[in-house]
């Protein structure tokens, strides 16, 4: 009973009492993962919660060598002042976010180190969520905004284009009938397909205000290049400007819309030939590249050698109504950057060294959606 034993002349004596670590008790009642390091980095107390997060790693027996693995820098893994506050690091063998605290205090009449690690990975997964459904709403909301005008001008077009294409019919007609010249019927033709495509244009764009999935499926942006230039080829004659096409003949295909893609890739090209139309003839020169970037997307970029924007245009380049031409209506790069949002892509731009502008964008490849 007790801590007594019984001495040789059969009187009972107290035993004193074991030797009891009281780092131990206080670790255990600290409801997160918490250690002790002693001046030279070495773990001397660990309670349960720390040994059950941390202990499957070699380096929680070593304060420098655990927080190198945490902070995954490479650093010298000093503790941060008491005063410095937390810092938020990801465990790379849990995939769990933990907020690490640094004290110091005394064990045995020497200093130590007293690490707590906080698990905020609930809290970092309820910020990121907030944070999707805040971009999605944005999103929404500018998707809303550049529908309504897109809706209003497919609405308008649609009845001059219809009359367009049955004015064009009779013509063929006509010179078919008549044995007109070769050049007229080839000419009616092509303002025939130019307006197909216009037509095309539209229906997809009233398609897409009306939130329809595009029919997104493999297409190969060297095809896509081709049908833009040719329906600007004579713009580009008309300007003596050269264009220069550097898309790889083995890139792969992409996951996408043809005529929605076709759309942001005329609108690019087109304001690239607006840019240089005050240059000089001998300095008009636009490039069309395509790559693979490092997040496995095919990057597209425009570059021309206008006068580049200002960092004021830059800052608003993408806001709807904006633009820097006297004749425009500042929305052909708002609904462009919302088509490739929509294929989950990102529209950019950059100023070109040398001069002039860097418009691109990405899209995904289609093998990585199969």
């Amino acid at each position: 009973m007790g801590n007594v034993k019984t001495t040789r002349t059969g009187k009972r004596a107290t035993q004193a009492p074991a030797a009891i670590d009281p780092s131990a008790g206080l670790l255990g009642a600290v409801p997160f993962a918490c250690a002790m390091f002693d001046a030279d980095g070495v773990l001397i107390a660990g309670n349960a919660r720390y040994r059950e997060e941390f202990g499957a790693l070699p380096e929680h027996i070593r304060r420098d060598a655990l927080l190198a693995l945490l902070h995954g820098d490479g650093g010298d893994g000093a503790p941060q002042n008491s005063h410095d506050g937390p810092r938020e690091v990801l465990a790379p063998h849990s995939g769990r976010w933990y907020a690490l605290h640094w004290g110091r205090a005394e064990h045995a009449a020497a200093p130590v180190e007293v690490l707590t690690a906080v698990d905020i990975s609930e809290r970092i997964e309820t910020l990121d969520s907030h944070k999707n459904r805040q971009e999605k709403l944005l999103f929404t909301s500018r998707l809303m905004s550049v529908g309504e005008m897109a809706a209003t001008l497919a609405h308008e077009l649609n009845q001059p284009l219809a009359a367009i294409m049955n004015y064009l019919n009779g013509s063929l007609r006509l010179v078919e009938q008549a044995g007109g010249p070769v050049q007229v019927e080839r000419a009616l033709q092509a303002a025939r397909t130019q307006a197909e495509h216009a037509a095309a244009v539209i229906s997809r764009v009233r398609e897409f205000v009306r939130a329809r999935e595009p029919r997104r499926d493999a297409h190969e942006l060297n095809r896509i290049a081709d049908t833009v230039l040719e329906l600007l080829r004579l713009e580009a004659e008309r300007l003596q400007l050269r264009i220069d096409l550097g898309l790889p003949a083995n890139l792969a295909p992409v996951f996408a819309d043809r005529v929605m893609i076709e759309q942001v890739l005329l609108n690019l090209v087109k304001n690239a030939i607006e840019a240089m139309r005050e240059i000089p003839a001998a300095r008009r020169e636009l490039r069309i590249d395509a790559r693979m970037n490092l997040d496995d997307q095919i990057e597209v970029r425009v570059s021309d050698r206008g006068a580049g924007l200002s960092p004021a245009e830059q800052d608003q380049l993408f806001s709807p109504f904006f633009t820097t031409k006297t004749d425009g209506l500042g929305i052909g790069l708002a609904i462009c950057r919302s088509i490739i949002e929509y294929h989950e892509g990102r529209l950019f731009f950059e100023p070109r060294e040398g001069g002039g502008s860097v418009f691109g964008f990405t899209l995904p490849r289609y093998e990585a959606r199969t």
